[in-house]
């Protein structure tokens, strides 16, 4: 039995160097096992054949703190070993999680694979051109990767150094957003409206506005170099990062512009350069300070853009009109250098005079006439033409033409003129008496209306007024659109003339004779008319009767025969009620007309019934009186009246 024993000990001690750990750990147990179990039987053994000699036997003692239980359950190492090797084992392999960032040793470099141990079970493998930005990689260098999955189907990890770059790259730039660190990039390229530049692996914008503190109009001399940068915004959402080189540059030139403006006054001309031209105005650089001289402020005369004035990179002279410490702004002025034109005007100018000057300006109210450099006077659109219809300035002038006007009010001390244009033309007015005496006839164009007339324009400067009771002798016109329209003609004679204030009252209806003392004769009262109701007011009716007069028949007059009332566009018979010459009013009715026919065929009944009743009478006082040699007369009467 021992030496069976002693065969399995010899196979154990001839198992390979690196066995399994479960396998290990059953042998370890087994042959602590056998060793007790041979030393007890060696002992016996020992006892029986050297007992006579008395010789001691060496026992192998068991390990005290060998876990019985554990080998039971089939686990031979005790709680010490086993957190030893546990420990031995975390030490080695590197615990990883899905999506953070790493960092690894590269072992392998090749044309298209970079290998990096990262402490794991496996290897990350990188493409080589995730690497390009650093050509001079090498094994044993330190390298980010990004771990993307931890087992792909080959059991493989899924790395990105690229990614871990942006990882780290973002971290970094909020970092340096936070502590205003100064950073360096590269100028990758150009942009609309500023740079692309490199900042840790990531594109940032830099606006062309932070470039330097003074505008730079060729973008193009900053591609492909190195600049120094501040984070100024960063946009977490869309992933853009936004730096400034003007930041820098604006804090070294802050305590410079404390200095400058410490000893600025009102007043002063300093020397500056022309360093940004807008349209309201143009910026000036005084060594280190912006200021700015005002649209208003270039020229005594109108300026349509500051480039008429200045140019870029011009050095001229400036005063200072006013600043502000606390928010650093400066108010420049060029024109003020010079003598205000109103000083140098003529002093020989007055009111009356003719002056020619160009039209700078136009306004519906009027055109601003610049008659010198500077010195500009108005002219309103009244002033323009005689005419009394109002029309806009731009009707007359535009832009650029030359006029003559003569100056209707000057004021030096305000530097106010105003001119007029029409005064230099004849005035309409001053032979109206001859031109358009009164009963006179002529011919206009209707302007405009009003609810009380048509306002027309016999010639230009020369309108009048034709009142609404001075359109139709017959018709009653209740708004003028209804007689005429704009842009008629229309012949009309002078009824009253004002000169002193220019008003003309003209007529239409007084170019024929008053119809009306006609119609007393024709519309006499109880003539019986056919007429036409063209409306009806409240059950009463327009009845239009023959010349183009009409009549009004109130309700009650508006019964037929049967009872029921005349309706819109009816014709029937109208008696005259009542005539009004002066009013131009006709009154008439409907039921007068079929009740005076009623009443004659009455009266015709009565009137016969009447004389038969006579003939009766005469005949029986004739029978009364007759003899018998009558009866031949009586009955020849009779026989006369009944013929009748």
């Amino acid at each position: 039995m021992a030496e069976d024993k002693n065969e399995e000990m010899e196979n154990i001690s001839q198992t390979p160097e690196n066995p399994d750990t479960s396998n290990t750990a059953e042998a370890a147990a087994e042959l602590s096992e056998e060793k007790v179990t041979v030393a007890e039987e060696k002992t016996e053994e020992t006892k029986k054949e050297e007992a006579p000699a008395k010789q001691m036997v060496e026992i192998i003692p068991v390990e005290k703190e060998f876990d019985w239980d554990a080998y039971e359950a089939g686990d031979g190492y005790s709680s010490a070993e086993r957190t030893e090797l546990s420990g031995l084992y975390d030490g080695t392999l590197t615990q990883i999680s899905e999506k953070e960032v790493i960092s690894g040793t590269v072992i392998t470099i090749s044309k298209k694979e970079i290998v990096v141990n990262l402490g794991y079970k496996s290897e990350g493998v990188i493409p080589s051109n995730e690497f390009r930005y650093n050509p001079e990689l090498k094994v044993g260098d330190p390298v980010d990767l990004f771990i993307e999955k931890q087992e792909d189907a080959l059991g493989q990890l899924v790395v990105s150094h690229r990614k871990a770059r942006i990882h780290r790259a973002w971290d970094k730039v909020n970092e340096v957003l936070e502590t205003g660190e100064v950073i360096t990039g590269f100028v990758k390229c150009r942009t609309k409206g500023g740079l692309i530049a490199d900042v840790f692996g990531i594109e940032a914008f830099l606006p062309g506005s932070q470039i330097d503190v003074k505008p730079i109009r060729d973008y193009d001399v900053y591609v492909g170099k190195n600049m120094e940068f501040k984070v100024v915004k960063i946009n977490h959402e869309f992933k853009n990062v936004v730096v400034s080189h003007k930041a820098l540059i604006e804090a070294e030139l802050e305590e410079q512009k404390k200095q400058i403006i410490s000893g600025l006054e009102k007043g002063q001309v300093l020397e500056g350069t022309v360093k940004n031209i807008t349209s309201y105005g143009v910026f000036i650089d005084l060594g280190g300070v912006d200021g700015l001289v005002h649209i208003t402020d270039l020229s005594w005369g109108r300026v349509s853009h500051p480039e008429e004035i200045v140019q870029l990179d011009q050095k001229l002279n400036v005063v200072i009109l006013d600043f502000d410490d606390d928010k650093k702004r400066i108010a420049l002025g060029l024109k003020q250098l010079e003598a205000h034109p109103w000083d140098a005007l003529n002093q020989e100018l007055k009111v009356g005079d003719p002056v020619k000057g160009k039209v700078v300006v136009l306004a519906d109210y009027g055109a601003f006439i610049e008659i010198a450099p500077g010195v500009e006077g108005l002219v309103h659109v009244s002033e323009m033409s005689w005419s009394q219809h109002l029309r806009s300035a731009q009707d007359f002038l535009k832009v650029g033409d030359e006029v003559e006007a003569q100056i209707l009010t000057l004021e030096r001390d305000e530097r106010k003129m105003s001119l007029g244009i029409k005064q230099l033309m004849p005035d309409p007015w001053e032979n109206i008496e001859s031109k358009y005496p009164v009963e006179s006839k002529h011919n206009s164009t209707v302007r405009n209306f009003t609810n009380f007339g048509v306002f027309v324009e016999l010639e230009e400067g020369i309108d009048g007024l034709i009142h609404i009771s001075d359109l139709s002798w017959s018709k009653k016109v209740k708004h003028p659109s209804e007689f005429c329209s704009v842009g008629e003609e229309l012949e009309v004679v002078v009824l009253e003339l004002d000169k002193d204030n220019r008003r003309l009252s003209l007529g239409v209806k007084q170019l024929e004779e008053n119809p009306w003392d006609t119609f007393e004769q024709v519309f006499e009262l109880g003539s019986k008319h056919q007429g036409t109701v063209v409306k009806l007011q409240d059950k009463a009716g327009i009845i239009s009767l023959p010349y183009g007069v009409e009549g009004y028949a109130p309700a009650k007059h508006m019964k037929k025969e049967n009872g029921t009332l005349l309706g819109a566009e009816a014709t029937a018979d109208f008696v005259v009620l009542e005539f009004n010459r002066d009013a131009k009013k006709i009154v008439v009715s409907h039921a007068k007309a079929w009740d005076d026919t009623v009443e004659d065929e009455k009266t015709a009944r009565k009137n016969k019934a009447a004389a038969t009743g006579k003939a009766v009478s005469a005949v029986n006082k004739a029978q009364e009186k007759t003899t018998l040699g009558d009866i031949d007369a009586l009955a020849a009467l009779k026989n006369k009246m009944e013929g009748k």
